[in-house]
């Protein structure tokens, strides 16, 4: 079975920072560097948003409103991807979820569901106060 775990979210002001991480492991020869990998975020009275992905050869991608302040990377030795965010806003307050699929093709950037996803995590809450 595998699992994914986020972590490093909390309270900062406007303009602070934080770097979040998701965890994943599995059974013995599990390698999330199979994976693509998400975060998305999900606000009150908001759907899911799509944040940022990694593919499985490193490239990467953000939503028109973090790109230049977020920065995803994936650390395949340790089974980790790290989201670090700069420069946070109060509109970025929202619960991050880690998610991952093994499947080519398309990136998935319009989830309506973290089920939309092979693997998912419970999330990390945050919040920006301004």
């Amino acid at each position: 079975q595998v699992s994914i775990v986020e972590s490093g979210g909390g309270s900062v002001q406007a303009g602070g920072s934080l770097r979040l991480t998701c965890a994943a492991s599995g059974y013995r020869d599990f390698r999330f560097s199979r994976y693509r990998v998400y975060w998305v975020r999900h606000s009150p009275g908001k759907g899911l948003d799509w944040v940022s992905d990694i593919s499985v050869s490193g490239n990467t991608f953000y939503a028109d409103s973090v790109n230049q302040r977020f920065t995803i990377t994936r650390e395949n030795g340790k089974n980790m991807v790290y989201l670090q965010m700069n420069n946070l806003k109060s509109n970025d307050t929202a619960m991050y979820y880690c998610a991952a699929e093994r499947r080519g093709g398309t990136a998935l950037r319009k989830p309506l569901s973290l089920r939309d996803y092979e693997l998912w995590g419970q999330g990390t809450q945050v919040t920006v106060s301004s």
